[in-house]
């Protein structure tokens, strides 16, 4: 759940300055608490000499007089007892960042490491918390606001020990918002004050893990789904600043909040796509999934056709696919059309006395006269199978040509037409090869660098592991390989696993009857297919 706030130390510092500017000008005085628990651990208060004059005004503010400062240490020397002091605390301070900018100019000046990204600043939690309550906020106001038994003077020690009254009291507001770990206490501030700022406590149980959270409304029904490296972070950085209409319409209407714990992110990607097509939330527009799957076939007769269908069946056919949508299906289609002469009618061999139209302009083979043979017709269909299974520049090589004829023609559209399909054509060729991979491929289980581990099954996510350990997953008799996925789920999880599987990091531990190289090399060919329109 995070680091608990009782076990975190604080350093709440405050500095004195010559002016305003860490550019120009140096520290005279630092002073620092720390705390832990609520308890003060120490303290820590110093004159700096800043071997330049104190103009009067800053005099005035903070008493500090050049008199004072003479015998005082230089910052070489009071820098690095002041780091020692802090160690690894969490610095906090009112306006913190023009304290730590003079700190961390001074450590570059001096060869030292600045100070942590990580900072905690009592004027924006006070801003979030309790702005409403207070006339301003600045550091007296809050001290007397709170009743800090020691004011503020503009002299660091005091200062800082208001400081660290002030946000003593803080700490116990944001308990009753459900903060109760440091890394929701970094990102208080930013939190967007809105009525659904309470609904951030339905977060409270979620753990620090990857995983898919699932937000619901009054009526049990889901109305999103999300994955999640960091269940709790993710979740509770809805409520951060986020003012798309959106966002707050989904606030407006959440409840409750369920969650799948994951062992991996792949794992996570996984389940949160299978849950989206399982209850198609109405907040997830864009990874909302298609109704149907839709297919391109081509036909087992004598003379084979193009068709855009809905279903698989075992008659020959071959099919590529699936889209998830028929106007993908058909910007496919056009593609391959415009890259062979395979025929573009659908009448019967022998059925008519002239040619279809696209036969007469010379843009396909047509049967419907009778004058065509199917061993003349057999080389383009063959050249169209070819492409499916293992030759994806025989269909990419012709559309590349003619991409470039129509750009040295300046006809520009027409060459960007010719290019959308070249990209459809070539991604839905990949796809194909990638699950014949797969399916050829059985068992194979994988890890990355950091642990996180798979195990795929004839294209089929498995389990997931995390470790050294490999699971034990008994090998079951192998199906019939499918020549494409059943459905643009099953697609959308296959892209997923074939991306972990192609990464760098990734080790292949078993593989089945494939070298370990298999995908590496696979996807290297397809690369150099997509080149071709590159080469030009």
């Amino acid at each position: 759940m995070g680091t608990p706030l009782h076990q975190v130390p604080f350093v709440i510092l405050d500095l004195e300055t010559t002016g305003g500017s860490a550019n120009f000008e140096e520290i005279t005085e630092i002073g620092a608490v720390k705390m832990l628990g609520g308890e003060v651990l120490g303290e820590f208060q110093t004159l700096v000499n800043p071997r330049r004059g104190i103009p009067p005004m800053i005099t005035v503010l903070t008493g500090i007089t050049q008199s004072m400062v003479i015998e005082a240490p230089p910052i070489e020397a009071a820098l690095p007892a002041f780091l020692e002091f802090c160690g690894d605390a969490i610095v906090v301070g009112h306006n913190v960042r023009f304290d730590l900018s003079f700190l961390n100019a001074a450590c570059e000046r001096l060869g030292y490491q600045r100070f942590s990204k990580q900072f905690l600043d009592t004027l924006s939690l006070s801003r979030r918390l309790i702005r409403s309550e207070v006339r301003n906020l600045k550091l007296s106001t809050l001290a007397g606001y709170f009743s800090a038994p020691v004011q503020p003077t503009h002299r660091a020690l005091d200062d800082a020990k208001a400081t660290a009254h002030v946000f003593h009291k803080l700490l116990e507001r944001v308990g009753t918002l459900g903060v109760t770990g440091l890394e929701d206490l970094f990102d208080l501030p930013s939190a967007k004050g809105s009525p659904n700022y309470g609904k951030i406590k339905l977060a409270d149980e979620l753990p620090r893990r990857p995983g898919v959270y699932l937000f619901k409304d009054r009526h049990d029904e889901v109305i999103y789904v999300g994955k999640a490296t960091n269940l709790r972070s993710r979740v509770r950085s809805y409520f951060y600043g986020d003012n798309r209409r959106t966002i707050t319409n989904m606030l407006n209407e959440l409840v409750e909040i369920d969650h799948v714990p994951c062992l991996t992110e792949l794992e996570a990607s996984i389940i949160e796509l299978r849950l989206i097509h399982a209850h198609i939330p109405r907040h997830n527009r864009k990874s909302k999934p298609s109704k149907t799957s839709q297919y391109l076939r081509l036909t087992a007769d004598a003379f084979p056709r193009l068709s855009v269908v809905r279903t698989l069946r075992d008659d020959g056919s071959s099919y590529l696919g699936p889209f998830r949508s028929r106007k993908a299906a058909e910007q496919v289609m056009h593609a391959i059309w415009d890259a062979t002469m395979i025929r573009r009618c659908t009448g019967k061999p022998n059925s008519a006395n002239t040619l279809c139209k696209y036969a007469q302009l010379g843009k396909s083979y047509c049967p419907c006269d009778g004058t065509l043979t199917e061993a003349e017709y057999a080389l383009t269909v063959r050249q169209v199978r070819s492409a499916f299974d293992h030759s994806p520049e025989v269909l990419l090589r012709p559309l590349a040509d003619h991409m470039q004829e129509l750009s040295a023609a300046h006809r520009f559209e027409d060459a960007g037409r010719i290019k959308d399909r070249h990209d459809a054509l070539r991604r839905a060729l990949e796809r194909r090869q990638e699950w014949a991979i797969l399916q050829r491929a059985g068992q194979v289980i994988a890890a990355s660098e950091a642990g996180d581990g798979v195990v795929i099954d004839g294209g089929y996510f498995y389990t997931s592991f995390k470790g050294s350990t490999t699971p034990l997953v008994p090998r079951e008799p192998t199906a019939a390989p499918d020549a494409v996925p059943s459905s643009v789920a099953v697609a959308a999880e296959a892209d997923l696993m074939w991306k972990f599987l192609n990464k760098p990091t990734t080790h292949i531990i078993d593989h089945g009857g494939l070298s370990p190289d298999s995908f590496t090399a696979n996807a290297a060919i397809w690369h150099q297919a997509e080149q071709y329109l590159r080469a030009g």
